[in-house]
């Protein structure tokens, strides 16, 4: 609701000394070297908020990109695009809420452009079920990027989801099969594609959208192939021990961009990008802008193999003894292997 300051718990210096700094600015008239201490106080809440958010776990990680207050697709929409057109359907059987799909104009480019989107209302909330995307959801953005395809229109991933939707009736129309499709179509979709992790970026749902020539990532988002609360439910039969899995999970901008998963991690504003969404939303629309000019004049052929040997090469790493010669053991590097394109075959 308007009006409501959801904080965090590790927040909470930030906020005590943010509480001081209003209560001195509101009274400076009145207090003498006022001015003095605002200035101080301004430079130390910037270092404390810069030290709180340079230093924060996986799990604080976690909860920043499930801040409620956190800029979603509908807001980075209104922000960084322009003439937004949405679409709606999949042209089977409904129009799926958690993903909007449209056409918009990133300055000079034409988009596609495809999101997650949660909803900041209650009701907002229960008709985009939070995010998590129902089988149709998928099939509506396939279908709008085919669409891009033929007009050679890039593509725009936006992706902040806790998962595809786990009920019954989105297991009865093929839930696992239409992420499946999507993965194997977005491999080989004759268009550029962008993809970048807004929030969260849970499971299955979130790369059902997340196939493309860049992957991107915000600094306070996370990527994982599970949420922290599923592995800790698996693993230990427990949701409290989430924080543990997070760790665990290597789901942080840091960790994903060291293991290659992603190309490039997109810098949030001091403090997360709840606090200033349109600085957030102006940094997000020059990293597409950079990638476009990169991509758009791309040939095809040379696209589709570059995308393929990307994703081929994930996970895949070289393998050695280590310097001391102990026998059995091995050294994994962080140089990824680039299988060849007889690999296909």
């Amino acid at each position: 609701m308007a009006g409501i300051i959801h904080r965090l718990a590790f927040e909470r210096p930030i906020f005590e000394l943010e509480a001081r700094l209003e209560k001195l600015e509101s009274s400076a008239d009145s207090v003498v070297d006022a001015h003095d201490e605002i200035r101080r106080l301004r430079v130390e809440l910037s270092r404390l908020k810069r030290k709180i958010y340079s230093e924060l776990k996986p799990w604080e990680t976690v909860q920043v990109a499930r801040h409620p207050d956190r800029p979603m697709t509908t807001d980075y929409l209104e922000l960084a695009f322009e003439e937004f057109v949405e679409l709606h359907g999949d042209k089977a059987f409904s129009d799926d809420r958690a993903i909007r799909t449209g056409f918009a104009k990133l300055d000079q480019y034409k988009v596609m452009v495809i999101g997650h989107q949660k909803g900041k209302t209650l009701k907002e909330r229960n008709a985009c079920y939070f995010g998590c995307a129902h089988p149709e959801g998928y099939r509506k953005a396939l279908s709008k990027m085919k669409l891009a395809a033929k007009y050679r229109i890039p593509v725009i991933c936006l992706i902040d989801t806790p998962g595809a939707y786990p009920g019954i009736g989105a297991e009865e129309r093929g839930q696992a099969q239409m992420i499946a499709n999507n993965l194997f179509e977005m491999s080989r979709l004759p268009t550029p594609i962008i993809c970048v992790v807004i929030g969260e970026g849970g499971s299955g749902g979130a790369l059902g959208i997340g196939v493309g020539d860049r992957v991107a990532i915000l600094e306070h988002a996370y990527y994982s192939v599970i949420s922290p609360e599923g592995c800790a439910g698996i693993l230990w039969k427990s949701g409290a021990y989430a924080e543990k899995a997070a760790e665990a999970l290597k789901l942080t901008s840091k960790d994903l961009y060291r293991l290659g998963v992603v190309d490039d991690v997109i810098e949030e504003p001091l403090g997360g990008a709840h606090r200033d969404p349109h600085l957030m939303a102006s940094r997000l629309k020059m990293y597409l802008l950079q990638q476009l000019r990169q991509l758009v004049d791309r040939p095809t052929d040379a696209l589709l193999e570059a995308r393929y040997q990307k994703f081929r090469a994930m996970g895949v790493f070289l393998e050695g003894g280590v310097p001391d010669g102990q026998p059995g053991e091995t050294t994994t590097n962080d140089a990824a292997v680039t299988p060849s394109s007889d690999a296909r075959r």
